[in-house]
C-alpha cells in the first residue's frame, strides 16, 4: 500500500527526497566526528632507570618489586615491560576498555609507591613515572643541524641539537591539549664526564669509591644560614643571608676536587687522577636524519584524544617554535600516521 502510494504520486516523491537532500546539506556540518565508542584499551606506562646497570640487573632488582606489586591491579587486562642494557626500564599496563584513565593511573601510581622501598637507592633518587599515553606515536618531529655551506659541515653536533630540544621544545610540545608524551629518540644530555686514570689511582692506592665519595661530598648545594637572626647580638642591627658557592659546574672546578691528603700533606686532586671534560651522558645513541645531526621529538596521543587535531596543533606549534631557531638549526615531519587517519 505504501509503495503505490508514492508509486501513483511521483511528484511528491520527487518533494520528499528533494527536501530529504537539503535537509542532509544542511546538518553536514554539525555532524559528529567522533561517533563510535573507544575500541583501543587503554594504557597507563611506569618508566624509571637503573643507570650502570644491564638487563639482568634491572630485571631483578627494578621489574620485579614492581611488578609483583601493579600485577592485579583493577580492571587490568595485561602488562608487558622492557628492560633495556642501559638500565632503562618501562612498563606499560593495559585495562579493559571504557575504565577512567585517570583513577587508573592513580591505582598504578599507588601499587609502584608500595614497591618503592624494596628498589635500589641509585633508582628512589631519580624516580619512578607513572604516566597515560597512548603505546603508538603520532608522529615525530625531527630537529636536525644543516650544513655550512662554508665549511661544508654541520652548524651543531648532535649534543647541541639534543639540549634545545630538551629546553626548547619539549616542554611547549608537552603542554599542547591532547599530548600524552614526549619522548626525545637520540637524546644526548649534558653531563659532567669523569675519565679515571687506573695507572695514577693505583699508584696513589685509590679506588673508583673513593673518587665517588669526594665528588658527592664536595659537590652540594649547601644551605648556609642567616647571620644576625633575631635575638641577635646586642648591637647588631642587620640581618645577613650568608650565600655560599654551590653545585660546581665548571671543568676545572671538578678538577680541583681533593680526593686524599696523605701523612706528609700532599695533596691528590680529581685532575691528577682522570680526565674531567663536559659533554654526554650517553654516547651510545646516534641519531641521524639524511646524515645530519638529529634527535626525534616522538609525540604519543593522550587515550581519548583526536588524532587529526592533536597532529595539527602540533604542526602549528612547531611553525611558531621555528622563528626563534638560531641559524643552522631546522626541523622536519619525518614520521606522521595521521595522513592514513585522513
Amino acid at each position: 500500500m505504501l509503495a503505490r502510494f508514492f508509486i501513483d504520486r511521483p511528484i511528491f516523491a520527487w518533494v520528499i527526497s528533494i527536501v530529504i537532500v537539503l535537509a542532509g546539506l544542511a546538518s553536514i556540518n554539525t555532524l559528529p566526528v567522533a561517533q563510535y565508542p573507544e575500541i583501543t584499551p587503554p594504557t597507563v606506562q611506569v618508566s624509571c632507570s637503573y643507570p650502570g646497570a644491564n638487563a639482568q640487573v634491572v630485571a631483578d632488582t627494578v621489574a620485579a618489586p614492581i611488578e609483583q606489586q601493579v600485577n592485579g591491579v583493577e580492571n587490568m587486562m595485561y602488562m608487558s615491560s622492557q628492560s633495556n642494557n642501559d638500565g632503562t626500564y618501562s612498563l606499560t599496563v593495559t585495562f579493559e576498555v571504557g575504565v577512567d584513565l585517570n583513577m587508573a593511573q592513580v591505582l598504578v601510581q599507588n601499587r609502584v609507591a608500595q614497591a618503592l622501598p624494596r628498589l635500589p637507592q641509585e633508582v628512589q633518587a631519580t624516580g619512578v613515572t607513572v604516566k597515560k599515553r597512548s603505546p603508538d606515536i603520532l608522529l615525530s618531529v625531527n630537529v636536525f643541524s644543516s650544513t655550512n655551506p662554508a665549511t661544508g659541515k654541520a652548524y651543531f653536533d648532535q649534543l647541541y641539537v639534543s639540549n634545545y630540544a630538551t629546553l626548547q621544545l619539549q616542554d611547549e610540545l608537552a603542554r599542547i591539549r591532547g599530548v600524552g608524551d614526549i619522548s626525545l629518540l637520540g637524546q644526548q644530555n649534558y653531563s659532567m664526564r669523569i675519565w679515571l686514570n687506573p695507572d695514577e689511582m693505583a699508584s696513589r692506592e685509590l679506588t673508583t669509591g673513593d673518587v665517588v665519595g669526594a665528588v658527592r661530598e664536595q659537590n652540594v648545594q649547601v644551605p648556609s644560614g642567616q647571620l644576625g637572626r633575631p635575638p641577635a647580638p646586642r648591637g647588631e642591627n642587620f640581618q645577613y643571608t650568608v650565600v655560599t658557592q654551590g653545585r660546581l659546574t665548571d671543568p676545572k672546578q671538578f678538577g680541583d676536587i681533593v680526593i686524599k691528603t696523605d701523612k706528609q700533606g700532599a695533596i691528590t686532586y680529581l685532575r691528577d687522577v682522570a680526565r674531567v671534560e663536559l659533554g654526554a651522558q650517553t654516547l651510545d645513541i646516534d641519531c641521524r636524519l639524511n646524515g645530519r645531526p638529529s634527535v626525534g621529538v616522538a609525540v604519543f596521543l593522550l587515550p581519548g584524544s583526536n588524532a587529526l587535531e592533536v597532529s595539527d596543533r602540533v604542526k602549528a606549534r612547531m611553525r611558531e617554535l621555528k622563528e626563534r631557531f638560531p641559524q643552522g638549526l631546522e626541523y622536519a615531519i619525518a614520521y606522521d600516521t595521521t595522513p592514513f587517519i585522513r
